[in-house]
């Protein structure tokens, strides 16, 4: 099962808040019958009321409130999984997650700038594949070939720079793990790296023309300034000092779009200026048009259906209902007599 609108059910609070305002309402109408006198007396003066009526009247109340906010979040049942035959290419996304991504010369910081444009990125996408890997001075897979856009944006959001313990930046292992991604060889193969381009490894160089060999197409996109800026040390998002190098001086990280533009060009790709985010989906768009798209099959999820309307057709049922319990007393009540109101 699958909620549609999660966010309405925050409302269900609201079902608690009820029943205490009823709870309170009953004390107070007790208590203002004993003010007025006894309560034996009170009930043959007013011999059709009904103790039973109220307390079904508010589970009524409150039951016709849940299918409400139910309907709301609306919830989908996914009945089978069927493969289905899509066309289009596989595309991995390698993002660089080492220390210096946290300079933040470009808003919010580098980081957060590359999880931006790879997440639009995804959103021109029609029914490619895609994987995620992270790398900083050693690579980590972070989401294996999905065509399951959700879940990889998801992920996408939680990588962060604590999730690669080496430091440095490595472009040569982030290619090698990225192409182990690349399982069908009949499908076009691109691999997306985003990064600064400050490359602290060897090896970047042989790395590409290998890509290149299994005939992988390597787009780069530089995000940063070549002014360059300090990383920030952060505790709780409070700013406690810069990161410093050896010397005991302020690091300052730059953009090299040297090193990104050369292994762009060993695999006939591009290389991209990552801070203008729509320059690059433009520039996106117009490979992704440019690469032979081949057909592939897919697994997952069909028939999603919703199921608003059972729920608020049970909720308008229950308050049409409502509104003919009066708090007297009815002759099938009288003989139920669950409270013993006739004694």
């Amino acid at each position: 099962m699958e909620l549609d609108e999660k966010k309405y059910l925050y409302l269900l609070f609201i079902l608690p808040l009820v029943v205490l305002v009823f709870l309170f309402n009953l004390y107070w109408k007790r208590k203002k019958q004993r003010e007025f006198g006894d309560l034996e007396m009170v009930k043959k003066l007013s011999p059709e009321s009904s103790v039973f009526k109220p307390v079904l009247k508010i589970s009524v109340l409150i039951l016709a409130l849940l299918g409400l906010i139910l309907g709301l979040v609306n919830p989908k049942i996914g009945t089978k999984m069927e493969t289905v035959k899509r066309e289009g290419i596989d595309i991995v996304f390698a993002v660089d997650v080492s220390k210096s991504m946290l300079s933040e010369d470009v808003a919010p910081n580098r980081l957060d700038k590359s999880k931006q444009i790879v997440s639009q990125i995804i959103n021109q996408l029609g029914s490619d594949r895609i994987g995620i890997v992270a790398y900083a001075g050693s690579a980590f897979p972070v989401l294996p070939i999905t065509t399951d856009y959700s879940v990889a944006k998801m992920f996408l959001q939680s990588m962060n720079t604590d999730m690669v313990s080496s430091v440095g930046t490595s472009f040569n292992e982030a290619i090698k793990l990225s192409s182990t991604y690349f399982d069908d060889k009949k499908t076009s193969k691109l691999l997306i790296m985003i990064s600064d381009g400050e490359d602290h490894n060897e090896g970047a160089d042989e790395a590409a023309e290998e890509a290149n060999k299994l005939g992988i197409k390597i787009i780069t996109i530089g995000v940063g300034t070549e002014k360059g800026g300090t990383i920030p040390l952060k505790r709780n998002g409070v700013v406690e000092g810069f990161k410093k190098d050896n010397n005991n001086e302020v690091v300052i990280t730059k953009l090299v779009p040297e090193s990104l533009t050369a292994i762009a060009k060993a695999t006939k790709g591009g290389y991209v200026n990552g801070n203008n985010t729509k320059e690059v989906l433009e520039y996106v768009k117009n490979a992704l048009n440019n690469i032979q798209k081949t057909e592939f099959e897919a697994t997952e999820m069909a028939d999603f259906q919703s199921q608003f309307q059972w729920f608020l057709g049970f909720a308008f049922l229950l308050l049409f209902v409502d509104v003919f319990l009066l708090e007297r007393k009815t002759s099938w009540v009288k003989k139920l007599d669950l409270f013993n109101e006739n004694k």
